[in-house]
């Protein structure tokens, strides 16, 4: 999985999940154990128990784990269901469960105070992601160009797909043949943008090609109109966009898959 799909509220999700998952290890019960008489069954964890380990504990960590495969598989779904409306499910059920349980507890120990406050967290990230602008954001943001990084074998300094802010020019070297239609000196994302028209048919209209980037991940759709995605677009990459299709544009990705774009909003252009 691109770890640049994942948002800041993923970020919350998974670390809620881990709290979680420590929490299953500690007391249940926070009973303090005269001296001289066996305390054993009042020391329980959560592990001790199956109705409390599952019902609570690994129903939350099911359910984060859930919502960062969604970002993978952007579109499955499994009973008619998406697999991050499963998993947020599962994180609310947690909470739910958690909550009664420990109103419930004569003596809460450090297991359920601690899950409880997890699984807040954790369903609190699940709910709010799609809503608030802040959680949406990309966890990792775009990488820089290193410099004076070496660049890969047979490309040129400052080259590279993807990168259409370049300010070098790029024309052929002595020697060495220039794209078909490239002037000499032109930039490279130009002369791709030139191209990739003449490889998929001519746009309609007047459109011309340009790069963008997506401000959250979001997924590619097949030009057939197949409901599955076939991509998932990454925040910090940069992609073509090749044709205006109704509200969408069709893009291709780098390794030169094509498909329609149908959220466009907040997109940023290269």
């Amino acid at each position: 999985m691109n770890i640049r799909s994942l948002t800041r509220g993923d970020g919350v999700v998974i670390g809620a999940a881990v709290v979680l998952f420590i929490a299953s290890f500690l007391d249940l019960s926070g009973f303090d154990c005269p001296s001289g008489v066996d305390c054993s069954g009042y020391s329980a964890n959560a592990w001790d128990s199956l109705s409390v380990l599952m019902g609570i504990y690994l129903a939350g960590i099911i359910g984060a784990a859930l919502l960062i495969v969604s970002r993978a598989m952007p579109g499955r779904k499994v009973a008619g269901f998406e697999l991050g409306q499963f998993g947020a499910a599962f994180t609310v059920y947690s909470l739910w469960t958690m909550f009664w349980t420990i109103i419930d507890a004569g003596d809460a120990g450090a297991g359920l105070i601690l899950g409880l406050l997890a699984a807040i967290v954790l369903a609190g990230g699940a709910v709010a992601t799609p809503l608030v602008p802040a959680l949406k954001a990309p966890l990792v943001g775009a990488p820089r160009p290193a410099q004076g990084a070496q660049p890969p074998y047979g490309q040129q300094p400052g080259q590279g797909y993807g990168y259409p802010g370049a300010q070098q020019t790029f024309g052929a070297q002595p020697g060495q043949p220039q794209p078909y239609g490239a002037q000499p000196g032109q930039p490279e994302h130009q002369q791709t943008a030139q191209q990739a028209p003449q490889g998929g048919g001519a746009p309609a209209g007047d459109f011309t090609p340009f790069w963008f980037a997506v401000p959250v991940a979001r997924p590619l759709y097949g030009e057939d109109g197949a409901p599955n995605p076939i991509a998932e677009l990454a925040p910090g990459t940069w992609y073509l966009a090749v044709e205006q299709r109704g509200p969408g544009l069709i893009a291709q990705t780098q390794d030169g898959r094509r498909g329609v774009l149908q959220d466009t909003t907040g997109i940023q252009r290269g």
